[in-house]
């Protein structure tokens, strides 16, 4: 998806970097990701960027490693996917300081949001001449979140593939996840509050989203922006999974909301229910209900390609 659609106006004029930190996950990518950020820091210092290159070997070293460092760079480039750039993002002392990607994730949404290439040569032209732009993120129960939380199905298609983890996931790591939710699912009742108005109908599943894609598949609201201070929220009315289907049908040949999909918008967003029901974070598991999502005060800065 074109950057153009999507993120805000900014300046013409390139940044100029002279120090960047590339954090990159060695095992993204199958395998690829060291491979790649080698590729990417010798393109740099080739552009006169002077590069240090850290590998990740755990969930929080990039977030570690970050906050660690004596004094700040200019440019820090994430390498792997959405959850290796969350840690990058999170871990920053400095919000302002522009973060590069390179996606090798499995679903890399935010690739596709703002028009990221795989590339290694692609994007070092990016980093070098491309623009800086804000995003809104999101705290969620206490954890960043750039994309999108979900408290219902999705967070139970999550759970069991995260529970069936053996090595990278894969996309047919979430087909068969998402069979073995399906054969045990049953559809909460959550109960939404919206910048501090309860909404009078429950809902069956709720996705809170800072982005036009979902997952790589599915379309959402056209008119999104990811730095407008607020989040679209998608409530459907039962979660049965005849509504789902029609969703995610609609979701894939055109956009959502429509048919029995509401959209709001908001900058807090609260669900809860009676008995504890999964959400996600990113793609992640992130707990269970209660949830609290509230936009963070600080916006973030990525490097992305000119229009």
């Amino acid at each position: 998806m074109s950057s153009s659609r999507h993120a805000p106006n900014e300046p013409a004029d390139a940044p100029r970097f002279r120090r960047a930190l590339i954090v990159a996950n060695p095992i993204a990518g199958r395998g690829q990701g060291r491979k790649a950020a080698h590729e990417l820091e010798r393109g740099l210092r080739e552009r006169g960027i002077s590069a240090e290159l850290y590998f990740t070997e755990k969930a929080g070293d990039a977030f570690s490693h970050l906050r660690s460092l004596d004094q700040g760079v200019e440019l820090v480039v994430s390498v792997g996917g959405d959850g290796t750039l969350r840690e990058v993002l999170d871990g920053l002392v400095d919000p302002t300081t522009p973060v590069g990607v390179l996606p090798f994730g499995t679903a890399n949404v935010l690739s596709k949001e703002l028009g990221l290439p795989r590339d290694v040569h692609h994007c070092i032209e990016i980093l070098a001449r491309g623009r800086v732009v804000p995003v809104d993120v999101a705290n969620v129960n206490g954890r960043l979140s750039l994309l999108m939380t979900g408290v219902g199905i999705d967070a139970m298609v999550v759970r069991e593939v995260e529970r069936r983890r053996k090595g990278p996931i894969t996309k047919w790591s979430y087909v068969t996840g998402a069979l073995h939710a399906l054969s045990r699912y049953a559809a909460p009742t959550l109960r939404v509050t919206l910048d501090g108005e309860a909404l009078k109908k429950p809902a069956g599943f709720v996705l809170i989203s800072n982005t036009i894609n979902y997952g790589g598949v599915l379309s959402l609201a056209p008119d999104a922006r990811m730095n407008d201070r607020q989040f679209e929220v998608y409530l459907f009315p039962t979660g049965s999974l005849p509504e789902l289907a029609v969703a995610f049908a609609r979701g894939a040949l055109r956009n959502l909301p429509g048919g029995r999909v509401e959209l709001r918008r908001a900058r807090e967003i609260r669900v809860e229910s009676e008995t504890p029901v999964p959400f996600q974070v990113d793609g992640d598991l992130g707990g269970e209900t209660p949830v609290d999502v509230r936009l963070a005060p600080n916006q973030y800065h990525l490097v992305v390609p000119r229009r």
